[in-house]
């Protein structure tokens, strides 16, 4: 079972802050609460690597001999904006933070890049959003796949990743669309069955669960979704910057 913790208004509120928002235009907010699993401890010497399709990926460079903790190699998303705050603020962990991120992924392909793209760093704490390309494509035409198969397909993924690295931290992050620019109403009511399967496979797997949904939906109070997302797929800097915030919520300890 997921342990639930409470993220607070004053942190989605902190969140905002990062995007620009006046704090005026805050001061009033009923927000609600939004609840990310338990959060994770940080020790030194840890390796963190993020994972995912382009929401994570942000244009990073060093594909094939990506750095780490570095900024190109890090891209300009959610992923180098949570490292670059863990790394400022709690250098004395020497933590190594790395992206490997590939827009346009679906479940299966993170399992046919997993040895060198994952199980090779090792990791200490592994993050991971995918997830929107399994129905986007679909819908688009370009694939074939279902929910059932998204599930067992990331079922399958963590299992393989708890045999190879038993101490392994996991971090499943819930996938989100706004709705606007490419997301219509033909997304739905599909894509909250895709949102449904990973918290299950979270749950399944006892991973922290990030509900970036449902921040989402609550950062919509505040902005429009263009501010957060112009296509409904891509986070904008704001966007990003809230997600950062939010994530870190989960990891630190």
């Amino acid at each position: 079972m997921i342990q639930e913790s409470t993220f607070s208004r004053r942190q989605l509120l902190g969140g905002l802050a990062l995007t620009g928002l006046s704090a005026g235009a805050l001061s009033s907010a009923n927000a609600e609460k939004i609840s990310p699993s338990r959060v994770i401890h940080l020790h030194k010497n840890m390796t963190i690597l993020f994972q995912g399709d382009s929401i994570t990926d942000a244009r990073r460079e060093n594909r094939q001999a990506p750095k780490p903790n570095d900024q190109k190699s890090m891209g300009n998303g959610y992923a180098s904006m949570a490292a670059a705050s863990l790394l400022t603020s709690r250098p004395s962990l020497n933590l190594s933070i790395f992206n490997r991120g590939i827009s346009g992924n679906k479940v299966h392909q993170l399992d046919a890049r997993w040895q060198t793209d994952c199980l090779d760093h090792q990791p200490d704490i592994l993050s991971i959003l995918i997830g929107v390309n399994d129905i986007w494509h679909g819908l688009n035409g370009q694939y074939d796949g279902t929910v059932q198969r998204y599930e067992e397909d990331y079922m399958a993924l963590l299992e393989r990743t708890r045999m190879a690295l038993p101490n392994v931290q996991l971090v499943v992050c819930e996938p989100f669309v706004l709705k606007c620019g490419a997301v219509n109403e033909k997304w739905f009511p599909e894509f909250d069955y895709y949102r449904a399967s990973a918290r299950k496979v979270a749950e399944k797997q006892n991973a922290t669960f990030v509900p970036f949904q449902e921040m989402f939906d609550q950062a919509l109070k505040y902005a429009a979704p263009q501010h957060w997302a112009g296509d409904g797929v891509h986070p904008s800097l704001h966007g990003a910057a809230l997600m950062a915030d939010f994530w870190l919520q989960a990891v630190r300890g």
